[in-house]
Protein backbone atom coordinates (compact mmCIF):
# COMPACT_ATOMS: atom_id res chain seq x y z
CA UNK A 1 0.00 0.00 0.00
CA UNK A 2 1.41 3.62 -1.15
CA UNK A 3 1.82 4.64 2.53
CA UNK A 4 3.95 5.12 5.19
CA UNK A 5 5.86 2.00 6.35
CA UNK A 6 5.39 0.54 8.91
CA UNK A 7 7.93 -0.36 11.02
CA UNK A 8 7.52 -4.21 12.95
CA UNK A 9 6.40 -4.16 16.62
CA UNK A 10 6.00 -0.36 16.98
CA UNK A 11 1.87 0.02 17.03
CA UNK A 12 -0.11 1.31 19.66
CA UNK A 13 -2.73 -0.48 20.29
CA UNK A 14 -6.59 0.19 20.37
CA UNK A 15 -9.22 -1.35 22.15
CA UNK A 16 -11.65 -3.44 19.76
CA UNK A 17 -14.64 -4.84 20.80
CA UNK A 18 -16.42 -8.02 20.22
CA UNK A 19 -19.28 -9.61 17.66
CA UNK A 20 -23.17 -10.56 17.97
CA UNK A 21 -22.85 -14.47 18.22
CA UNK A 22 -25.11 -17.30 17.94
CA UNK A 23 -25.73 -18.18 20.99
CA UNK A 24 -28.80 -20.58 21.37
CA UNK A 25 -28.11 -23.36 24.31
CA UNK A 26 -24.75 -22.35 24.51
CA UNK A 27 -23.10 -20.06 26.91
CA UNK A 28 -19.32 -19.04 26.82
CA UNK A 29 -17.20 -17.60 24.42
CA UNK A 30 -16.59 -13.60 25.99
CA UNK A 31 -19.87 -14.60 27.71
CA UNK A 32 -22.16 -16.17 24.76
CA UNK A 33 -20.95 -19.39 23.36
CA UNK A 34 -17.59 -21.57 23.33
CA UNK A 35 -17.23 -22.64 19.97
CA UNK A 36 -16.60 -20.82 16.86
CA UNK A 37 -19.90 -20.00 14.90
CA UNK A 38 -21.45 -16.85 15.04
CA UNK A 39 -24.53 -15.19 13.08
CA UNK A 40 -25.11 -11.87 11.03
CA UNK A 41 -27.43 -10.10 10.11
CA UNK A 42 -28.41 -10.20 6.45
CA UNK A 43 -26.96 -7.34 4.78
CA UNK A 44 -28.66 -4.92 1.99
CA UNK A 45 -28.28 -6.24 -1.51
CA UNK A 46 -25.93 -3.83 -3.77
CA UNK A 47 -23.46 -4.06 -6.43
CA UNK A 48 -20.26 -3.62 -4.74
CA UNK A 49 -17.93 -5.42 -2.10
CA UNK A 50 -15.85 -4.58 0.54
CA UNK A 51 -12.67 -6.14 2.25
CA UNK A 52 -10.27 -3.87 3.90
CA UNK A 53 -6.68 -4.56 4.45
CA UNK A 54 -4.83 -5.42 7.20
CA UNK A 55 -1.61 -5.55 8.47
CA UNK A 56 -0.91 -9.01 9.55
CA UNK A 57 2.29 -8.49 10.71
CA UNK A 58 1.72 -5.37 12.90
CA UNK A 59 2.21 -5.80 16.41
CA UNK A 60 0.19 -5.74 19.20
CA UNK A 61 -1.48 -8.18 16.46
CA UNK A 62 -4.89 -6.74 15.89
CA UNK A 63 -7.58 -9.39 16.05
CA UNK A 64 -9.61 -10.00 12.86
CA UNK A 65 -9.82 -13.33 13.75
CA UNK A 66 -13.13 -11.66 15.80
CA UNK A 67 -14.45 -9.05 13.75
CA UNK A 68 -17.07 -6.33 14.96
CA UNK A 69 -19.93 -7.14 11.88
CA UNK A 70 -20.20 -7.27 8.43
CA UNK A 71 -17.91 -4.66 7.86
CA UNK A 72 -15.10 -6.27 8.92
CA UNK A 73 -15.56 -9.51 8.14
CA UNK A 74 -13.71 -10.07 4.95
CA UNK A 75 -10.19 -8.89 5.06
CA UNK A 76 -7.37 -8.87 2.77
CA UNK A 77 -4.30 -9.68 4.82
CA UNK A 78 -0.76 -7.79 4.02
CA UNK A 79 1.76 -8.49 2.44
CA UNK A 80 3.28 -11.33 1.37
CA UNK A 81 6.60 -10.84 0.09
CA UNK A 82 9.69 -12.67 -1.12
CA UNK A 83 12.16 -14.27 1.96
CA UNK A 84 15.22 -11.45 2.26
CA UNK A 85 17.17 -14.73 2.31
CA UNK A 86 15.56 -16.62 -0.18
CA UNK A 87 14.20 -14.72 -2.91
CA UNK A 88 11.47 -17.59 -4.12
CA UNK A 89 10.12 -18.16 -1.32
CA UNK A 90 7.08 -16.38 0.32
CA UNK A 91 7.26 -14.54 3.44
CA UNK A 92 5.05 -12.51 5.54
CA UNK A 93 6.42 -9.19 5.10
CA UNK A 94 10.11 -10.38 5.61
CA UNK A 95 9.58 -10.87 9.14
CA UNK A 96 7.75 -14.65 9.04
CA UNK A 97 7.84 -17.52 6.99
CA UNK A 98 4.60 -19.18 6.54
CA UNK A 99 5.50 -22.24 8.83
CA UNK A 100 6.70 -19.20 11.12
CA UNK A 101 3.28 -17.18 11.08
CA UNK A 102 1.24 -20.51 12.42
CA UNK A 103 3.41 -20.64 15.42
CA UNK A 104 4.10 -17.20 16.04
CA UNK A 105 1.25 -15.65 14.29
CA UNK A 106 -1.29 -18.43 14.97
CA UNK A 107 -2.14 -17.13 11.90
CA UNK A 108 -3.89 -20.25 10.35
CA UNK A 109 -5.62 -20.99 13.85
CA UNK A 110 -7.06 -17.05 13.48
CA UNK A 111 -8.00 -17.62 9.76
CA UNK A 112 -10.55 -20.30 10.72
CA UNK A 113 -12.01 -18.72 13.31
CA UNK A 114 -12.79 -16.04 10.59
CA UNK A 115 -14.25 -18.35 8.38
CA UNK A 116 -15.99 -19.85 11.61
CA UNK A 117 -17.92 -16.77 12.09
CA UNK A 118 -18.84 -16.45 8.33
CA UNK A 119 -16.11 -14.54 7.74
CA UNK A 120 -13.30 -14.81 4.84
CA UNK A 121 -9.75 -13.45 3.99
CA UNK A 122 -7.65 -12.84 0.90
CA UNK A 123 -3.68 -12.51 0.89
CA UNK A 124 -2.35 -9.28 -0.53
CA UNK A 125 1.29 -9.97 -2.28
CA UNK A 126 3.37 -7.37 -2.85
CA UNK A 127 3.21 -3.79 -1.18
CA UNK A 128 5.38 -0.68 -0.81
CA UNK A 129 8.02 -2.18 1.11
CA UNK A 130 10.69 -4.89 0.31
CA UNK A 131 10.30 -7.26 -2.73
CA UNK A 132 7.09 -9.00 -4.31
CA UNK A 133 7.88 -12.38 -5.26
CA UNK A 134 8.00 -12.01 -8.93
CA UNK A 135 10.72 -9.40 -8.46
CA UNK A 136 13.38 -11.20 -7.09
CA UNK A 137 12.37 -14.78 -7.71
CA UNK A 138 13.65 -15.58 -11.42
CA UNK A 139 12.93 -18.79 -12.01
CA UNK A 140 8.97 -19.10 -13.50
CA UNK A 141 8.55 -22.86 -11.72
CA UNK A 142 9.68 -21.85 -8.84
CA UNK A 143 7.71 -18.43 -9.01
CA UNK A 144 4.47 -19.97 -9.82
CA UNK A 145 5.09 -22.35 -6.97
CA UNK A 146 5.50 -19.32 -4.55
CA UNK A 147 2.20 -18.21 -5.40
CA UNK A 148 0.37 -21.84 -5.14
CA UNK A 149 2.15 -22.56 -1.16
CA UNK A 150 0.45 -19.57 -0.53
CA UNK A 151 -2.75 -20.24 -2.08
CA UNK A 152 -3.08 -23.52 -0.63
CA UNK A 153 -1.96 -23.16 2.25
CA UNK A 154 -4.77 -20.49 3.39
CA UNK A 155 -7.14 -22.14 0.77
CA UNK A 156 -7.93 -19.40 -0.94
CA UNK A 157 -10.50 -18.15 -3.76
CA UNK A 158 -9.30 -14.28 -3.98
CA UNK A 159 -5.97 -12.89 -4.24
CA UNK A 160 -4.35 -8.54 -4.55
CA UNK A 161 -1.28 -8.03 -6.11
CA UNK A 162 -0.19 -4.68 -5.03
CA UNK A 163 2.70 -3.61 -7.60
CA UNK A 164 4.07 -0.14 -6.60
CA UNK A 165 6.93 1.90 -6.47
CA UNK A 166 9.80 0.09 -8.12
CA UNK A 167 8.65 -2.91 -8.92
CA UNK A 168 5.85 -0.74 -11.07
CA UNK A 169 8.71 -0.25 -13.60
CA UNK A 170 10.25 -3.35 -13.91
CA UNK A 171 9.57 -4.54 -16.89
CA UNK A 172 10.73 -8.02 -16.21
CA UNK A 173 8.71 -8.86 -13.05
CA UNK A 174 5.82 -7.16 -14.78
CA UNK A 175 5.61 -9.98 -17.52
CA UNK A 176 6.57 -13.11 -14.68
CA UNK A 177 4.29 -11.89 -12.50
CA UNK A 178 1.47 -12.34 -15.38
CA UNK A 179 2.61 -15.38 -16.95
CA UNK A 180 2.93 -16.95 -13.67
CA UNK A 181 -0.84 -15.68 -12.09
CA UNK A 182 -2.00 -16.93 -15.60
CA UNK A 183 -0.43 -20.73 -15.12
CA UNK A 184 -1.76 -20.77 -11.47
CA UNK A 185 -5.32 -19.74 -12.52
CA UNK A 186 -5.13 -22.43 -15.05
CA UNK A 187 -4.22 -25.49 -12.37
CA UNK A 188 -6.81 -23.99 -10.09
CA UNK A 189 -9.71 -24.05 -13.37
CA UNK A 190 -8.27 -27.71 -13.84
CA UNK A 191 -8.99 -28.68 -10.24
CA UNK A 192 -12.60 -27.32 -10.57
CA UNK A 193 -12.19 -23.74 -9.09
CA UNK A 194 -11.34 -20.43 -9.73
CA UNK A 195 -9.32 -17.74 -8.24
CA UNK A 196 -10.15 -14.22 -8.30
CA UNK A 197 -7.24 -11.41 -9.14
CA UNK A 198 -6.85 -8.49 -8.38
CA UNK A 199 -4.38 -5.82 -9.09
CA UNK A 200 -3.80 -2.94 -6.79
CA UNK A 201 -1.83 0.02 -8.61
CA UNK A 202 -1.53 3.67 -7.83
CA UNK A 203 -3.68 6.83 -9.24
CA UNK A 204 -3.63 9.81 -9.51
CA UNK A 205 -6.69 12.53 -10.57
CA UNK A 206 -6.47 11.16 -13.85
CA UNK A 207 -5.99 7.13 -12.86
CA UNK A 208 -3.51 4.60 -13.73
CA UNK A 209 -0.15 6.08 -14.43
CA UNK A 210 1.61 4.86 -17.67
CA UNK A 211 3.44 1.34 -15.48
CA UNK A 212 0.14 0.64 -14.35
CA UNK A 213 -1.62 0.96 -17.30
CA UNK A 214 1.49 -1.69 -18.56
CA UNK A 215 0.98 -4.10 -15.35
CA UNK A 216 -2.77 -4.22 -16.78
CA UNK A 217 -2.69 -4.91 -20.51
CA UNK A 218 0.44 -7.44 -19.84
CA UNK A 219 -1.87 -9.18 -16.98
CA UNK A 220 -4.42 -9.55 -19.97
CA UNK A 221 -1.77 -10.53 -22.86
CA UNK A 222 -0.56 -13.28 -20.78
CA UNK A 223 -4.42 -14.97 -20.27
CA UNK A 224 -5.17 -13.71 -16.74
CA UNK A 225 -8.80 -13.42 -15.53
CA UNK A 226 -8.76 -10.10 -13.84
CA UNK A 227 -11.41 -9.57 -11.27
CA UNK A 228 -10.57 -6.03 -11.20
CA UNK A 229 -8.25 -2.89 -10.71
CA UNK A 230 -8.34 -1.57 -7.63
CA UNK A 231 -6.94 2.14 -7.28
CA UNK A 232 -4.92 3.48 -4.28
CA UNK A 233 -6.77 6.65 -4.30
CA UNK A 234 -4.54 8.77 -1.47
CA UNK A 235 -1.62 11.15 -1.57
CA UNK A 236 -2.45 12.84 -4.37
CA UNK A 237 -0.20 15.48 -3.28
CA UNK A 238 -3.70 17.87 -3.05
CA UNK A 239 -4.65 19.98 0.13
CA UNK A 240 -7.95 18.86 1.55
CA UNK A 241 -10.67 20.93 3.44
CA UNK A 242 -14.06 20.90 3.90
CA UNK A 243 -14.72 22.86 0.96
CA UNK A 244 -12.34 20.95 -1.12
CA UNK A 245 -12.81 16.91 0.20
CA UNK A 246 -10.20 14.28 -1.11
CA UNK A 247 -13.54 12.02 -2.16
CA UNK A 248 -13.52 14.77 -5.03
CA UNK A 249 -10.34 13.59 -5.95
CA UNK A 250 -10.97 9.94 -5.39
CA UNK A 251 -14.27 10.18 -7.64
CA UNK A 252 -12.10 11.87 -10.33
CA UNK A 253 -9.53 9.04 -10.08
CA UNK A 254 -12.19 6.04 -10.35
CA UNK A 255 -14.41 7.69 -13.21
CA UNK A 256 -10.79 8.22 -15.39
CA UNK A 257 -10.02 4.39 -13.78
CA UNK A 258 -13.49 3.34 -15.38
CA UNK A 259 -12.38 4.58 -18.37
CA UNK A 260 -9.00 3.00 -18.75
CA UNK A 261 -10.58 -0.61 -17.87
CA UNK A 262 -12.91 -0.05 -20.68
CA UNK A 263 -10.08 0.64 -22.81
CA UNK A 264 -7.73 -2.36 -21.73
CA UNK A 265 -10.35 -4.60 -22.00
CA UNK A 266 -10.86 -3.48 -25.26
CA UNK A 267 -7.98 -3.88 -26.82
CA UNK A 268 -7.39 -7.25 -24.98
CA UNK A 269 -10.38 -8.41 -27.50
CA UNK A 270 -12.53 -8.15 -24.13
CA UNK A 271 -15.05 -5.64 -24.44
CA UNK A 272 -16.94 -4.55 -21.87
CA UNK A 273 -20.42 -2.94 -20.92
CA UNK A 274 -19.95 0.24 -18.95
CA UNK A 275 -21.96 -0.98 -15.89
CA UNK A 276 -19.21 -4.40 -16.36
CA UNK A 277 -16.12 -2.33 -16.31
CA UNK A 278 -17.59 -0.65 -12.91
CA UNK A 279 -17.18 -4.14 -11.69
CA UNK A 280 -13.90 -4.40 -12.27
CA UNK A 281 -13.12 -0.89 -10.79
CA UNK A 282 -11.88 -0.70 -6.76
CA UNK A 283 -11.04 1.80 -4.73
CA UNK A 284 -8.80 1.67 -1.92
CA UNK A 285 -8.25 5.67 0.33
CA UNK A 286 -6.09 5.82 3.20
CA UNK A 287 -8.34 6.81 5.88
CA UNK A 288 -7.56 9.55 7.99
CA UNK A 289 -4.52 11.13 8.31
CA UNK A 290 -2.71 10.27 4.78
CA UNK A 291 1.22 10.22 4.32
CA UNK A 292 1.05 14.05 2.89
CA UNK A 293 0.32 16.60 5.74
CA UNK A 294 -2.40 18.44 4.00
CA UNK A 295 -4.18 15.67 3.21
CA UNK A 296 -7.14 13.81 4.90
CA UNK A 297 -9.79 11.44 4.38
CA UNK A 298 -12.73 12.15 6.63
CA UNK A 299 -15.89 10.35 7.95
CA UNK A 300 -17.84 12.52 5.33
CA UNK A 301 -15.59 11.85 2.96
CA UNK A 302 -16.45 7.96 3.54
CA UNK A 303 -20.17 8.54 2.89
CA UNK A 304 -19.36 9.99 0.18
CA UNK A 305 -17.31 7.29 -1.30
CA UNK A 306 -19.74 4.67 0.04
CA UNK A 307 -22.47 6.67 -2.17
CA UNK A 308 -20.50 6.44 -5.75
CA UNK A 309 -19.53 3.41 -5.08
CA UNK A 310 -23.22 2.09 -4.78
CA UNK A 311 -25.05 4.32 -7.11
CA UNK A 312 -22.00 2.99 -9.98
CA UNK A 313 -21.89 -0.58 -8.72
CA UNK A 314 -18.26 -0.18 -8.32
CA UNK A 315 -16.92 -3.93 -7.78
CA UNK A 316 -14.31 -3.38 -5.06
CA UNK A 317 -14.12 -0.71 -1.93
CA UNK A 318 -11.25 -1.29 0.38
CA UNK A 319 -9.09 1.16 3.03
CA UNK A 320 -5.92 0.96 4.73
CA UNK A 321 -6.35 -0.36 6.76
CA UNK A 322 -8.50 -2.03 9.95
CA UNK A 323 -5.29 -1.52 12.18
CA UNK A 324 -6.05 2.10 12.12
CA UNK A 325 -9.73 2.21 12.31
CA UNK A 326 -9.91 3.75 15.63
CA UNK A 327 -9.06 7.50 17.26
CA UNK A 328 -5.75 7.60 18.40
CA UNK A 329 -5.67 7.91 22.42
CA UNK A 330 -3.33 8.47 24.78
CA UNK A 331 -0.30 9.35 25.16
CA UNK A 332 -1.08 10.51 21.51
CA UNK A 333 -3.95 13.48 20.93
CA UNK A 334 -6.51 12.39 19.15
CA UNK A 335 -6.01 14.65 16.02
CA UNK A 336 -2.62 14.64 14.17
CA UNK A 337 -0.32 15.44 10.65
CA UNK A 338 2.07 12.29 11.55
CA UNK A 339 1.18 9.09 10.23
CA UNK A 340 0.39 6.11 12.90
CA UNK A 341 -0.42 2.78 12.46
CA UNK A 342 -3.34 1.80 14.81
CA UNK A 343 -4.60 5.19 14.65
CA UNK A 344 -6.17 7.02 11.84
CA UNK A 345 -5.51 10.61 13.03
CA UNK A 346 -8.80 12.39 13.06
CA UNK A 347 -11.39 12.24 15.47
CA UNK A 348 -13.76 9.36 14.63
CA UNK A 349 -16.34 10.88 17.21
CA UNK A 350 -17.05 6.71 17.93
CA UNK A 351 -17.77 5.90 14.89
CA UNK A 352 -15.77 3.76 11.81
CA UNK A 353 -14.42 3.76 8.80
CA UNK A 354 -15.23 0.80 7.94
CA UNK A 355 -18.90 0.95 8.60
CA UNK A 356 -19.42 3.87 6.81
CA UNK A 357 -17.26 2.69 3.63
CA UNK A 358 -19.43 -0.55 3.59
CA UNK A 359 -22.71 0.74 4.12
CA UNK A 360 -25.75 -1.28 2.42
CA UNK A 361 -23.01 -3.12 0.56
CA UNK A 362 -23.98 -6.82 0.34
CA UNK A 363 -21.99 -9.48 2.46
CA UNK A 364 -18.38 -10.10 1.24
CA UNK A 365 -19.04 -13.85 1.25
CA UNK A 366 -21.20 -14.41 -1.43
CA UNK A 367 -19.42 -11.46 -3.66
CA UNK A 368 -16.55 -13.74 -3.59
CA UNK A 369 -18.03 -16.97 -4.46
CA UNK A 370 -19.92 -15.80 -7.48
CA UNK A 371 -16.23 -15.09 -9.11
CA UNK A 372 -14.00 -17.52 -7.44
CA UNK A 373 -17.02 -20.12 -6.28
CA UNK A 374 -14.62 -22.91 -5.40
CA UNK A 375 -11.43 -23.27 -3.11
CA UNK A 376 -8.68 -24.38 -5.36
CA UNK A 377 -6.83 -25.91 -2.35
CA UNK A 378 -7.06 -29.59 -1.38
CA UNK A 379 -6.37 -29.40 1.95
CA UNK A 380 -9.42 -27.43 2.96
CA UNK A 381 -9.51 -26.69 6.23
CA UNK A 382 -11.94 -28.09 8.23
CA UNK A 383 -15.57 -26.91 8.89
CA UNK A 384 -16.66 -25.41 12.33
CA UNK A 385 -18.64 -27.76 15.34
CA UNK A 386 -22.40 -27.14 14.51
CA UNK A 387 -23.49 -24.62 17.14
CA UNK A 388 -26.97 -26.14 16.94
CA UNK A 389 -26.18 -29.78 18.45
CA UNK A 390 -23.07 -29.50 20.29
CA UNK A 391 -22.77 -28.39 23.92
CA UNK A 392 -19.76 -27.04 25.70
CA UNK A 393 -19.96 -29.46 27.88
CA UNK A 394 -19.73 -32.25 25.51
CA UNK A 395 -16.61 -31.09 24.33
CA UNK A 396 -13.73 -32.08 26.42
CA UNK A 397 -9.67 -31.40 25.62
CA UNK A 398 -7.26 -34.29 24.61
CA UNK A 399 -3.59 -32.87 26.39
CA UNK A 400 -2.06 -35.34 23.64
CA UNK A 401 -3.75 -33.76 20.52
CA UNK A 402 -3.49 -30.09 22.38
CA UNK A 403 -1.44 -27.41 21.32
CA UNK A 404 -1.31 -25.91 24.85
CA UNK A 405 -2.02 -26.90 28.63
CA UNK A 406 -5.72 -27.21 28.83
CA UNK A 407 -6.88 -24.56 31.46
CA UNK A 408 -7.32 -25.07 34.77
CA UNK A 409 -9.26 -23.32 37.13
CA UNK A 410 -6.49 -23.46 40.17
CA UNK A 411 -3.95 -22.33 37.71
CA UNK A 412 -2.01 -19.22 37.27
CA UNK A 413 -1.36 -17.59 34.12
CA UNK A 414 0.99 -14.19 33.21
CA UNK A 415 -0.35 -12.13 30.48
CA UNK A 416 0.75 -13.46 27.76
CA UNK A 417 -0.32 -17.28 28.22
CA UNK A 418 -1.71 -19.60 25.55
CA UNK A 419 -4.13 -21.92 26.54
CA UNK A 420 -7.14 -25.02 25.60
CA UNK A 421 -10.48 -25.00 26.89
CA UNK A 422 -13.10 -26.49 25.07
CA UNK A 423 -11.09 -27.21 22.12
CA UNK A 424 -10.53 -22.99 21.46
CA UNK A 425 -7.21 -21.89 21.97
CA UNK A 426 -7.38 -18.57 24.19
CA UNK A 427 -4.57 -16.16 25.20
CA UNK A 428 -4.38 -13.97 28.27
CA UNK A 429 -4.89 -10.40 28.55
CA UNK A 430 -2.81 -9.98 32.15
CA UNK A 431 -2.53 -12.16 34.86
CA UNK A 432 -5.17 -14.41 35.51
CA UNK A 433 -6.68 -17.25 37.84
CA UNK A 434 -9.73 -19.20 38.25
CA UNK A 435 -11.50 -17.22 35.52
CA UNK A 436 -12.70 -19.55 32.97
CA UNK A 437 -12.19 -18.55 29.08
CA UNK A 438 -15.34 -19.23 28.02
CA UNK A 439 -16.98 -17.52 31.33
CA UNK A 440 -20.26 -14.91 30.80
CA UNK A 441 -19.25 -11.31 30.91
CA UNK A 442 -20.97 -8.33 30.00
CA UNK A 443 -18.36 -6.71 28.01
CA UNK A 444 -15.77 -8.95 26.06
CA UNK A 445 -13.11 -6.50 27.65
CA UNK A 446 -13.56 -7.82 30.87
CA UNK A 447 -12.24 -10.98 30.26
CA UNK A 448 -8.74 -11.70 30.82
CA UNK A 449 -8.87 -13.87 27.76
CA UNK A 450 -8.80 -13.43 24.24
CA UNK A 451 -9.94 -16.02 22.00
CA UNK A 452 -7.88 -16.62 18.89
CA UNK A 453 -9.42 -19.86 17.41
CA UNK A 454 -10.15 -23.30 17.63
CA UNK A 455 -8.02 -26.67 17.89
CA UNK A 456 -6.87 -27.87 14.36
CA UNK A 457 -6.09 -31.23 12.81
CA UNK A 458 -2.41 -32.48 13.39
CA UNK A 459 -2.12 -30.22 16.56
CA UNK A 460 0.47 -31.35 18.71
CA UNK A 461 1.74 -30.26 21.98
CA UNK A 462 3.75 -27.18 22.71
CA UNK A 463 7.01 -28.05 24.60
CA UNK A 464 6.51 -27.61 28.13
CA UNK A 465 7.51 -24.39 30.14
CA UNK A 466 11.09 -24.38 31.30
CA UNK A 467 13.06 -23.06 34.32
CA UNK A 468 16.73 -23.27 35.08
CA UNK A 469 17.79 -26.75 37.27
CA UNK A 470 17.83 -25.53 40.41
CA UNK A 471 14.78 -22.94 40.45
CA UNK A 472 12.86 -25.52 42.73
CA UNK A 473 13.54 -28.68 44.18
CA UNK A 474 12.90 -31.91 41.91
CA UNK A 475 9.83 -33.90 43.00
CA UNK A 476 10.42 -36.80 44.92
CA UNK A 477 8.03 -39.43 44.93
CA UNK A 478 8.83 -40.20 48.46
CA UNK A 479 8.10 -36.98 50.09
CA UNK A 480 4.56 -35.33 50.86
CA UNK A 481 4.04 -31.87 49.18
CA UNK A 482 0.78 -29.83 50.49
CA UNK A 483 -1.23 -27.34 48.28
CA UNK A 484 1.08 -24.29 47.12
CA UNK A 485 4.17 -26.92 47.23
CA UNK A 486 6.61 -26.43 43.75
CA UNK A 487 8.87 -28.66 42.19
CA UNK A 488 10.16 -29.57 38.76
CA UNK A 489 10.00 -32.86 36.62
CA UNK A 490 13.64 -32.38 35.11
CA UNK A 491 13.40 -28.56 34.31
CA UNK A 492 9.31 -28.62 34.28
CA UNK A 493 7.74 -26.57 37.23
CA UNK A 494 4.94 -27.83 38.59
CA UNK A 495 3.05 -26.47 42.00
CA UNK A 496 0.89 -28.23 44.22
CA UNK A 497 -3.42 -28.06 44.40
CA UNK A 498 -3.27 -29.67 47.45
CA UNK A 499 -1.98 -32.39 49.29
CA UNK A 500 0.16 -35.17 47.32
CA UNK A 501 2.47 -37.92 47.65
CA UNK A 502 3.40 -39.95 44.95
CA UNK A 503 1.50 -38.23 41.96
CA UNK A 504 3.95 -37.77 39.75
CA UNK A 505 3.79 -34.29 37.70
CA UNK A 506 2.13 -34.13 34.48
CA UNK A 507 0.94 -37.68 34.62
CA UNK A 508 -3.08 -37.59 34.05
CA UNK A 509 -4.81 -39.34 37.35
CA UNK A 510 -8.58 -40.05 37.92
CA UNK A 511 -10.45 -37.08 39.47
CA UNK A 512 -7.31 -34.65 38.20
CA UNK A 513 -4.01 -34.25 38.98
CA UNK A 514 -2.77 -32.36 41.89
CA UNK A 515 -0.44 -30.76 39.93
CA UNK A 516 -0.66 -27.42 37.76
CA UNK A 517 2.31 -26.40 35.22
CA UNK A 518 3.96 -23.33 36.67
CA UNK A 519 3.69 -20.76 33.92
CA UNK A 520 6.62 -18.10 33.84
CA UNK A 521 5.70 -14.94 33.04
CA UNK A 522 7.38 -13.42 29.91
Amino acid sequence: MNTVQTTHRTRISFARVGILLLATGLVGWFGFQTVSAVAFAPATPGPSTFSAYVDATAWPSFAFETPDGLAQSDVTLAFIVSDPNQACEPSWGGYYSLDAAAKDLELERRVRQLRDVGGEIRVSFGGQANSELAVGCANPDRLVAAYRSVVERYSLTAIDLDIEGGALDDTDSIVRRAVAVAALQEEVAARGGRLAVWLTLPVGPDGLTASGVNAVAQMLTAGVDVAGVNGMTMNFGIVTSATSPQSDTIVRAATALHQQILTLFKEADQSLSTSAAWSKVGITPMIGQNDIATETFTLADAGVINQFARDNGVGLVSMWSLNRDATCTTPLPSVLTVVQTSCSGVDQTGKSFAKILAADLPETGSAVSASASASPSATVLPSPLPAATVSPADLVDDPATSPYPVWDPLGTYPGGTKIVWRRQVYQARFWTSGFAPDAAVSNPLDSPWTLLGPVLPGDTPAPLPTLPEGSYPQWDPEEIYTAGSRVQLGLVPYEAKWWTQGAEPGVPVEGGTPWVLVIPAN
